[in-house]
């Protein structure tokens, strides 16, 4: 019988200590896991519940100011909202979303579509930039899966006024023309991450803050005068219409530092509303386009060969019979103007005065003084898109007939901002100054003409602005000017063109203390008139007028027996 008992307890006793060694074994693997889990994994378990839970969000950066030189904003930032949604969330939760499209520009069709389209991202934009009150009233929806986030959308507050200098953005307010692509970096702020919580339908929780803040970009000021700006718009576009033409350009600059203070372009555009964008517009002709100067490079063959010593400002050059022979080409004047001092050549624009200069001066000088001055290559101002211009393909020797057209401005290809840069050097007594976008300091400049020489010229200039000069209508009442008028043919696919012309005027104010070198071209006016002195010409005199007043420069001229604006 004892025996018997002793077997079961001896059983019971086995079956006891399994049931021990099977729990602590599991004990033992709950604890090995619980120190993986707690020890082992802690910040892999942490990060993977934070990222089904706590979301970080990028915050845009403020895009820096554009502003005139007065400070006048030209292109700023206003803070927007746009709409995005999660698809997957959406459609798995299965959230009714069409209450929202009355607040869209789609229709409930186009929002399933579009939803359906994207199921399997967890991220779409719905609508950019939208309508505050409309972002409003989706957020009040508080429908799973739809947000608003925080963007800022451009504005152009002078809109087609200065669009080709100042460009623009795209939706993400990365600089697509202008200085707004040239300066991209400047302008960029360097985005933050904000950090917040949110429950699984995407609501948010709670806001952990700002884990790094945005900071702003830079603000850009420019050496545009707004003022000047306006008047030139003004004044070229109604000009090109006017006259018929095809487009045009006008640059106004500083004489003494070199910071262009107005450039506009016909046509334009307005960067506030780009759905019916022409892609021609955009184009700033000033810096792109290269036109031939005609006789506007006149003055600066006449620099050429005071400097080399050939003739003085008293020299006689016998223009008969008015026209030159030289190989198959006539070269001709207007009519026979005989023996014509140096300034005479400029004040009647004689073809064959100014190509017996470069005859004997030689092309190859006369190109090299050209290059000084910044003629045929780039200015290098920074906008997008700057020509470098052309030249004659050169040979080792120049024949007479190629030293000849150079001598009148054909043969060469500039923009009109190569242009601008001559005549600064010419009006600031043969001192080039570095043109210049920005407004800033003024760079040390260099002497590449004589200040005696190009005082001369200057003064030789105010003539073609007489009674008997070609630019009588550049006339600025109260001020004298200098400057030159330019008719060029333009080249077709046949070589010149004879109905089809680039009229241009380059002029200096006032002439005894110049302040502002303005050179203005109009393409291919299809009116009766063509002429530099006809169509340009007027354009710089009221360009001019305003804008001697608005800086100021007072009058120094009698008109009438009294002093012109003197009424202000």
């Amino acid at each position: 019988m004892a025996s018997k008992n002793q077997y079961a307890n001896g059983g019971n006793g086995w079956r006891h200590y399994t049931v021990m060694a099977l729990g602590l074994m599991l004990f033992a693997v709950l604890l090995v896991r619980l120190t993986q889990l707690q020890v082992l994994q802690t910040d892999f378990l942490q990060g993977e519940g934070e990222r089904r839970s706590v979301r970080d969000h990028k915050l845009q950066a403020f895009r820096g100011m554009v502003v005139d030189r007065n400070g006048e904003p030209l292109a700023v930032s206003t803070p927007v909202k746009s709409v995005w949604l999660n698809p997957k969330q959406i459609i798995q939760d299965k959230i009714d979303i069409r209450p929202m499209a009355q607040y869209l520009s789609i229709s409930v069709k186009q929002l399933l579509t579009k939803l359906k389209k994207n199921q399997h991202k967890e991220f779409i934009y719905l609508q950019r930039h939208m309508n505050p009150l409309m972002a409003k009233k989706i957020q009040d929806l508080k429908l799973p899966g739809v947000g608003l986030q925080q963007e800022f959308k451009r504005f152009y507050p002078a809109a087609e006024v200065a669009s080709h200098v100042v460009g623009f953005t795209n939706i993400d307010e990365q600089g697509l023309e202008g200085v707004e692509l040239a300066y991209d970096d400047w302008l960029q702020g360097t985005p933050g991450k904000g950090r917040m919580i949110k429950d699984r339908l995407g609501r948010l929780v709670k806001d952990l803050g700002v884990i790094k803040a945005a900071q702003s970009g830079k603000e850009l000021m420019l050496s545009i005068d707004l003022r000047l700006q306006y008047q030139a718009y003004r004044e070229l576009k109604a000009s090109v219409a006017q006259h018929g033409a095809k487009a045009g350009s006008l640059i106004m600059v500083d004489v003494s530092s070199g910071e262009i203070l107005a450039m506009v372009n016909q046509p334009s555009y307005n960067p506030n509303n780009r759905a019916a964008l022409n892609v021609a517009a955009v184009r700033n002709r000033s810096v792109t386009d290269i036109i031939e100067p005609g006789s506007t490079v006149k003055p600066f063959t006449v620099v050429a060969a005071l400097m080399a010593g050939q003739v003085t400002d008293k020299s006689i050059i016998n223009t008969h019979p008015g026209t030159l022979r030289l190989g198959n080409k006539t070269i001709r004047d207007h009519r026979n103007y005989g023996a014509l001092n140096i300034e005479d050549i400029l004040i009647k624009s004689s073809n064959v005065g100014v190509s017996k200069l470069a005859i004997n001066l030689g092309g190859e000088n006369l190109w090299a003084s050209y290059q000084t001055l910044g003629l045929g290559k780039p200015v290098g101002i920074g906008l997008p898109g700057e020509h470098g211009g052309k030249v004659a393909v050169l040979t080792n020797r120049w024949s007479q007939l190629q030293s000849a057209t150079l001598a009148y401005g054909y043969g060469l290809a500039v923009t009109p901002l190569q242009l601008a840069q001559a005549y600064q050097v010419l009006a600031n007594g043969g001192l080039k100054q570095p043109l210049s976008i920005i407004h800033k300091d003024p760079e040390v400049g260099e002497q590449v003409i004589p200040k005696d020489i190009a005082d001369k010229v200057l003064a030789m200039l105010q003539g073609v602005v007489s009674a008997k000069g070609t630019a009588r209508r550049a006339k600025v009442d109260g001020y004298k000017v200098a400057g030159k008028t330019g008719t060029a043919h333009k080249v077709g696919q046949n070589g010149y063109e004879d109905e089809h012309y680039s009229a241009l005027f380059a002029g200096i104010a006032p002439a005894n203390d110049p302040k502002i070198v303005t050179i203005v071209v109009v393409d291919d006016p299809s009116g009766r008139e063509y002429y530099g002195g006809e169509v340009a010409a007027p354009i710089f005199s009221r360009v001019t007028q305003a804008s001697l007043r608005l800086l100021k420069v007072p009058p120094t001229e009698i008109e009438n027996n009294s002093v012109a604006g003197a009424h202000l």
